[in-house]
């Protein structure tokens, strides 16, 4: 098992600035980060890197889709775009050497049509990601299908549907997530979601009911961890938490009040946490 830290509990943008923190999650236990690829600034991803390559740390990658870039959308002229940051975003993967871009890119996120996705837009978005899926392909990157719950998106938005997508979309290089912060929204049955979906999965998401430190809310942390060595699952379990250091971020993800004492404190209790939960 590999223990990693999301960087968007911090920022959404990684630079020199935070070079000390990559220092700090690396003395504090953690094999690897998952960076935010919001900007497109190949130099500074080649150059995070090799910080990342001298300190040992692992890593993976996030993004989003927006309205503009829509993989789903009736427009081919904007699925041609969503094609197009996605090969941006796979560059800057290939550049700072991220082995995986993870993130709902099957749709615009917080975009809503009303209804549930239409055939249309499925069809659409297996084009558009096996298009991108061959350039990640080609950069040696595995994109990261993550489904969303129902307040965050429409067209995936449970494990069954993601797993389903994926196959349909029948790719090496595109697979799916598991997010327990969704999962506890959406599904009724945890082990149930988690086995019937685990051929596509590569990738977890550690994160709580309430967006703070794992382990200190109700998601069911034994049902998930026991599923998890049901399944001899071995891969990233990465902590995804979010706080009021960003403004724009913390308006994107609803968080309104502070939910732990600091930062470092969230980071080292979440690596406890997970660390205990698989032991043995």
């Amino acid at each position: 098992m590999k223990f990693g830290m999301n960087m968007l509990l911090w920022t959404s943008d990684v630079t020199e600035d935070h070079y000390p923190l990559l220092e700090n999650l690396k003395a504090w236990g953690f094999d690897g980060v998952e960076l935010p690829i919001f900007d497109m600034e190949v130099g500074k991803f080649q150059k995070l890197g090799k910080k990342l390559d001298a300190l040992q740390l692992g890593r993976t990658a996030v993004t989003v889709c927006t309205d503009a870039e829509n993989p789903i959308s009736p427009d081919k002229a904007i699925r041609d775009a969503a094609v197009e940051r996605l090969k941006k975003a796979i560059d800057m993967c290939a550049a700072s050497g991220a082995t995986h871009l993870c993130g709902p890119i099957h749709s615009a996120l917080g975009t809503f049509s009303g209804a549930g996705p239409t055939a249309d837009e499925w069809n659409w978005g297996k084009d558009t990601l096996h298009q991108a899926a061959d350039y990640a392909q080609k950069n040696n990157v595995t994109l990261v299908c993550e489904y969303l719950n129902r307040f965050e998106c429409y067209f995936l938005t449970n494990a069954a549907d993601d797993a389903k997508f994926c196959r349909e979309v029948n790719h090496p290089n595109l697979k799916m997530m598991y997010d327990t912060f969704h999962a506890n929204i959406e599904e009724k049955d945890l082990a149930a979601a988690m086995k019937g979906c685990w051929d596509q999965v590569v990738h977890v998401h550690i994160s709580e009911n309430d967006r703070s430190t794992p382990g200190e809310g109700h998601v069911d942390w034994d049902t998930t961890f026991k599923t998890l060595k049901e399944l001899k699952y071995d891969g990233w379990l990465m902590v995804e938490a979010f706080g009021l250091a960003l403004p724009a971020l913390a308006a994107a993800t609803k968080i309104w009040r502070r939910m732990f004492p600091t930062e470092e404190y969230l980071a080292r209790n979440a690596l406890a946490f997970m660390k205990k939960r698989t032991a043995g």
